[in-house]
């Protein structure tokens, strides 16, 4: 019988035994990156950070590893250096390869799943480092064991050099180098200087007495910072803790460890906790280092014990509490108000669910942090007796606070103009009743308000004007922050309830869009609506329902244009999110019937799609010459040591400069550290990348210009094409006196643009762009009307929205903490630490 086929009717294709295709390992990794990283974009891409720096973690963890270092390149690649023991090298018995090549080729292979290798493992996905090697243009990998350092490189998961000893060493550890592909993450592989250290830190504090180092090279200067906390959360919570006055002399620290043949073998359960004179509730919960934004188990098991222990006291300690009846005890909110904790928890085999997967499902482990909890807090109370009378004084104030706040929501339910009564009076609502198409858009100011009334859709958009800037919510009691109008306002009109009759399925639109003015007000009332809803209603942010939007920054009108009969006033007109889109705009413009000529002579003559794509690369050796100045390497000097058409890959000198040897490939430098090893066995070379405390004591330092060398020869192979060379990127060298020479010109039409060099063409093309148009650089939403409006803020498909989320719920608490906190002096630091960052064009004149 004939294998049976079965003929696809739309299009003809056949589906039959030949159509079902079967990847494997690295392929399928590189054909599904989603199924094993989240996403290909910027989370994805972090994802590949974590994954290396969660073996050297597993390593601290395991009582092997001190030290850590993570060093950004400027050519895009990152480098993880631990000294732990080192990914062994010796032959794997079942496979007949290097261990050290099964590690970074074989999904799931690794000794996370050897429990007498690492009794307990960090990592949410654990996709391990081959899942990186698969998604990485090249991965470079350094073992330092036994003595010797061995060296292993791959390209896109594949092996392309072998196993190789280079030589003795006295270091131990395991150093792995790779730079993403971009052909995976197309949206840009640049790492987040701000994200990686966000979570070295919490690794530092997570692991007491781990030290990590952090080194960016690719900014103007040197970034680094080093993360080192002996006493870990207490340490943690006190950073946390840094902008309110702290109710107790130092952080509560509580540490257990309990047997668990449920979770897999023993639970290590470590707490700190410290109280605060605000309102607000700081807990963050980790588990095997794993931020668990939604809590689990263990937060439950926190909570029980510590209103059961606190009230526990307070019964046997009522007479330090005068007219107290039996009644009035404090809840469990109560004892929540102001404090900040940070929980973490070590498990063998921990249960995850959840929306997001991070929050902790092993039930037993509840138990278990109640039971070291009530042991350790109790015993605390009775060796800190007036501490603990601190905590429960402040819970009774909060108890006594809470009534009051119930008073005035039921207030706030009697309102006449409450939702269910006459509606409230300022909210333009949409038509549609179905939440999953509406949008609540809250507008800075009457008159934004009404000028969105008339530039939305009436069927699906609703408009709330908000008066002026709303309560910070950071530092005010729950009784102050109901009574206060607009946020009444907003609380009635998203119709979820607030504090404990939060319920989000109850949601009336499910994008709820921040629009407000890009000037200093409007980033502060942003600001105050963000911190609103961050505090008291952070599920609206878990569950992405909220937006800001992102008007135009510029618009760009045609000088003299006429207009056709029916069109309107913009109908030219452009509108540009960002300084770069008008960049890009004004060269198109400037492009149009522009030819670049020499000055005297011919041989060339460039437009069109040749001119734009010579200005493309003059821009790209423009930005090469920026990186090699940090370097102390001048762009001139770098191009003049050609040699037989090849640019230098490295230089190799000794400290101080002195002494440097150009080599113009990998395997020439390769051929000089074996012969320099020859000569001197012990020698000491050190590269970026490399713990910084051994560079002073090395012989000699390795400079790579791996990415400017492939830039710049690529570049150089471009103006070879219109028979330029690298001499005429830069302006004539002349004596003084000397009249100015201008070997290049524009020309459109009768105008001609005179240029010293090449590097000169960008700028001019973007003047002559500009001759013929006006920009106007927008302040506030006030500048626009209804359809200026409409088309480039409100209208689906046209608009930009940007969804805020949290990915670091303790960093989020920090920075909310530093900037609407009571604390003046660490909100002036942070300003003062980081203004010098802003760009010129992001400061409000």
């Amino acid at each position: 019988m004939a294998p049976q086929t079965t003929e696809a009717k739309a299009d003809g294709k056949r589906y039959d035994q030949d159509s079902i295709q079967v990847k494997e390992g690295i392929e399928h990794v590189r054909a599904r990156p989603a199924m094993y990283i989240g996403d290909v974009y910027e989370r994805g891409l972090h994802h590949l950070v974590s994954e290396v720096v969660d073996n050297s973690i597993d390593e601290a963890m395991a009582g092997y590893c001190t030290e850590i270092s993570v060093t950004l390149h400027e050519d895009g690649a990152i480098t993880i250096l631990d000294n732990g023991r080192g990914i062994p090298v010796g032959i794997h018995k079942k496979v007949g390869k290097p261990t050290l090549e099964v590690c970074l080729t074989v999904l799931g292979a690794g000794g996370k799943f050897d429990k007498d290798s690492y009794k307990v493992s960090g990592g949410l996905h654990g996709v391990g480092v081959s899942c990186v090697n698969a998604l990485s243009e090249w991965l470079e990998a350094t073992v330092y064991r036994d003595g010797k350092e061995y060296r292993m490189r791959f390209e896109r998961g594949r092996t392309t050099k072998e196993l190789e000893e280079v030589g003795p060493t006295q270091r131990r550890g395991t150093k792995i180098t790779f730079k993403p592909d971009d052909e995976i993450f197309r949206q840009g592989t640049r790492f987040d200087y701000d994200t990686i250290a966000s979570r070295l830190r919490e690794l530092a504090y997570l692991n007491a007495g781990l030290k990590i180092t952090l080194c960016d090279e690719r900014g103007d200067e040197e970034r680094s910072e080093v993360f080192h906390f002996p006493k870990g959360l207490r340490e943690f919570v006190a950073w946390l803790a840094t902008s309110e006055e702290n109710l107790l002399r130092e952080p509560v620290f509580l540490k257990g460890r309990v047997d668990s043949p449920d979770s897999g073998g023993a639970v290590e359960v470590e707490i700190a906790l410290q109280y605060q004179d605000t309102y607000n509730e700081t807990i963050a919960t980790y588990t095997n280092n794993i931020n668990t934004i939604e809590g689990g188990t263990h937060l439950t098991g926190f909570r029980t014990a510590l209103t059961s222990s606190m009230n526990a006291w307070l019964k046997e300690n009522k007479n330090a509490f005068k007219k107290l009846k039996e009644d009035e005890r404090p809840s469990g909110d109560d004892y929540r108000e102001g404090l900040v904790a940070v929980i973490s928890v070590r498990v063998p085999e921990p249960q995850f669910e959840g929306q997001t997967k991070t929050k902790l499902g092993n039930s037993d482990v509840a138990g278990i942090v109640q039971s070291v909890v009530g042991q350790h807090l109790r015993a605390w109370c009775e060796q800190r007796p007036a501490e603990a009378k601190k905590i429960v004084g402040k819970a009774l104030q909060a108890r006594k606070a809470r009534i009051a706040a119930r008073r005035a929501k039921d207030l706030v339910r009697m309102r006449k103009d409450a939702l269910g009564g006459g509606g409230v009076a300022k909210l333009k609502n949409c038509d549609s009743k179905k939440p999953e198409e509406c949008e609540l858009y809250l507008v800075e100011g009457d008159s934004a308000g009404g000028t969105a009334t008339d530039a939305r859709d009436p069927r699906t958009q609703a408009i709330l004007p908000l008066r002026g800037k709303i309560l910070n919510v950071w530092k005010a009691t729950h009784e102050k922050m109901l009574s206060h109008q607009e946020i009444a306002t907003i609380i009635q009109v998203l119709e979820t309830g607030v504090l404990a009759d939060f319920d989000l399925s109850k949601l009336r639109y499910h994008k709820i869009i921040i629009m407000c003015d890009a000037d200093v007000d409007g980033s502060h009332i942003r600001t105050l609506i963000l911190t609103f809803f961050f505090r008291q209603m952070p599920e609206l942010i878990s569950a992405g329902h909220v937006y800001l939007a992102q008007p135009p920054l510029f618009k760009v009108t045609p000088k003299g244009k006429r207009r056709k009969k029916g069109e309107s006033e913009d109908a030219h007109s452009k509108y540009l999110m960002d300084a770069e889109s008008l960049e890009q705009e004004l060269t198109r413009l400037g492009l149009e019937g522009t030819r670049l000529v020499r000055s005297q002579g011919e041989g060339l003559e460039a437009s069109g799609e040749e001119l734009e794509r010579l200005i493309a690369t003059v821009k790209d050796v423009l930005r090469v010459a920026r990186d090699l100045e940090k370097k102390q390497i001048e762009l001139r000097a770098y191009l003049a040591r050609q040699k037989e058409g090849r640019l230098p890959f490295a230089r190799v000198h000794q400290p101080g400069g002195k002494g440097g040897k150009a080599v113009y490939s990998e395997e020439e430098l390769d051929e000089w550290l074996r012969a320099a090893r020859e000569r001197k066995p012990d020698l000491k070379v050190w590269s970026p990348g490399d713990p910084l405390e051994e560079r002073p004591r090395a012989d000699f330092e390795i400079v790579r210009f791996k990415t400017p060398k492939q830039k710049l020869e690529a570049a150089l192979a471009v103006l070879g094409e219109y028979d330029l060379g690298w001499e005429d990127l830069f302006a004539p060298e002349q004596q003084q006196g000397e009249e100015l020479v201008h070997p290049f010109a524009l020309v459109r039409g009768s105008e001609r643009e005179a240029l010293r060099s090449l590097a000169d063409l960008p700028a001019a093309v973007e003047t002559l762009g500009q001759r013929g148009v006006e920009v106007q650089r927008y302040k506030g939403l006030g500048e626009m009307d209804a359809d200026e409006l409409e088309e480039t803020t409100m209208k689906p498909g046209k608009r930009v929205l940007v969804r805020v989320t949290i990915d670091d719920m303790a960093g989020a608490n920090k920075m909310f903490s530093t900037l609407m906190g009571s604390k003046v002096e660490p909100r002036r630091n942070y300003i003062e630490e980081h203004a010098l960052s802003v760009a010129a064009d992001e400061l409000d004149a």
